[in-house]
């Protein structure tokens, strides 16, 4: 997926411009330099074309304070990373010093750079914002990241420089990312899949510095994988190599339909597997957990029954999501992945008429209602499936609004009882009863 890169100096609004675009709010803002350490990513949207947007930290050129450069170095990866750079400068405070710095380098970049000017909350700034032509950069863009004024213009120009989706010819392959935290395993276990080194493997974290794309031909059919391991030293680059992981990670999980995530079987589920969990889900793509390096564990009839119930009680809200035990270094169970991802793979295209949903589905809600909220009874009317790859439910009934999160937990467990959606995120919405099917 595209990337674009949001960079310039501390406290001129990036982290605000960013949830704008998103129409979220996922980035911290506050009003204090430095705030925005992490990267933070997400998915846009602008006129039918997609792409990632990343958020960076500060950029400072020169300063030597050790979270200034992590934060420097940072926001290089994404430059490099980017087919477009969005530069963002404040134009209340007019042309600061640094904004030559950065131009400077955006320049030898040889990115096409969208220069947009914040903070220009009336047309009386946006006189001042065409000092900023002195950059050299083309010519400036006066927004409001914080009320969306004239958002619109710059983003008509960011995604002039994207590849346009239905130019784009659509590969139906099963595409697979393997993705976890460095060192457990990644290349080794594209390798053995592919019967080849496709990856350079060793025992250093960060060792593949790229996403790899290979095709794995298997009974007939052509399956991409992803080898999403981290960033090989440079010298230009020396401390990020975990933040160029999650770059890469991200990237890849949007372009899968089903993410692998393999853990250390030496080591358990931790916290980035978490995250790298919740990101995948979060994209509504396939997930497979791989316990690799099962070879090493000391274990009896009864090991991997424990070690799933460990798992499932850490991950209690995907309970769906199978888990398999592998060793990419014997060949172990590494195909099963691969049958697993096609059923899976399967199961997000499946389509369930809309009698057989309500045949099943409707007399378990009405022996288990929803409970009253506010006084009010719910009753759920109808249900229907209205988008498959993810699959989505729409749920008719009379107060959409008051439907408890506990219930909507309930409802996916029901429906997973009589469909098979292992592996498969699915999403509901709910409408108000009678609702024109062209207000889905």
């Amino acid at each position: 997926m595209n990337l674009v890169a949001i960079v310039g100096r501390p406290n001129v609004g990036k982290s605000t411009l960013f949830n704008r675009i998103l129409r979220k709010k996922d980035a911290i803002v506050e009003d204090t330099p430095g705030v925005t350490r992490d990267r933070i990513y997400g998915v846009a949207e602008w006129n039918g074309i997609s792409f990632m947007l990343v958020d960076t930290g500060g950029f400072v050129p020169s300063s030597d304070n050790l979270i200034e450069k992590a934060i420097r170095e940072q926001a290089q990866i994404a430059i490099e990373e980017a087919q477009v750079i969005l530069f963002v400068c404040d134009g209340k405070e007019g042309v600061a010093p640094f904004d030559f710095d950065i131009a400077n380098i955006l320049r030898t970049s040889n990115k096409p750079v969208v220069l947009v000017i914040n903070k220009c909350d009336n047309p009386e700034f946006d006189l001042n914002a065409y000092d900023f032509s002195r950059l050299g950069l083309g010519e400036p863009f006066p927004i409001s990241a914080l009320s969306g004024r004239s958002t619109g213009d710059f983003l008509d120009e960011i995604v002039s420089y994207l590849p346009k989706s239905s130019v784009e010819k659509k590969d139906d392959r099963l595409k697979i990312a393997i993705v976890g935290r460095p060192n457990v395993g990644k290349s080794s276990l594209t390798n053995a899949l592919l019967g080849q080194n496709r990856s350079i493997v060793t025992n250093i974290p960060g060792t593949t510095r790229d996403a790899i794309d290979s095709v794995l031909k298997y009974y007939g059919q052509e399956i991409l994988l992803i080898d999403t391991a981290g960033l090989r030293r440079r010298s230009s680059i020396k401390e990020n190599i975990e933040f160029y992981s999650v770059l890469r990670t991200s990237r890849a999980i949007e372009r899968s339909d089903v993410s692998v995530i393999l853990l250390d079987a030496t080591l358990g589920l931790e916290d980035q597997d978490k995250k790298i969990i919740n990101q995948v889900d979060k994209s509504r793509k396939g997930i497979i957990i791989a316990v690799n390096k099962w070879d090493l564990v000391e274990k009896d009839s009864h090991t991997a029954d424990k070690y799933t119930t460990a798992i499932k009680n850490l991950l209690q809200n995907y309970y769906y999501i199978p888990v398999i035990y592998i060793s990419a270094l014997t060949k172990q169970r590494i195909f099963k992945i691969v049958d697993i991802a096609i059923k899976i793979h399967q199961n997000r295209k499946n389509r369930i008429s809309t009698a057989k949903l309500n045949k099943l589905i409707l007399p378990e809600l009405e022996k288990t209602p929803p409970p009253a909220v506010q006084g009010r009874d719910l009753r759920i009317n109808y249900i229907t499936q209205v988008k498959t790859e993810p699959p989505v439910f729409a749920f008719f009934c009379n107060y959409p609004q008051l439907i408890p999160e506990s219930y909507k937990r309930f409802m996916e467990k029901v429906l997973r009882k009589h469909f098979d959606f292992i592996g498969t995120p699915v999403s509901f919405i709910f409408r108000k009863k009678n609702v024109n099917w062209e207000e889905l």
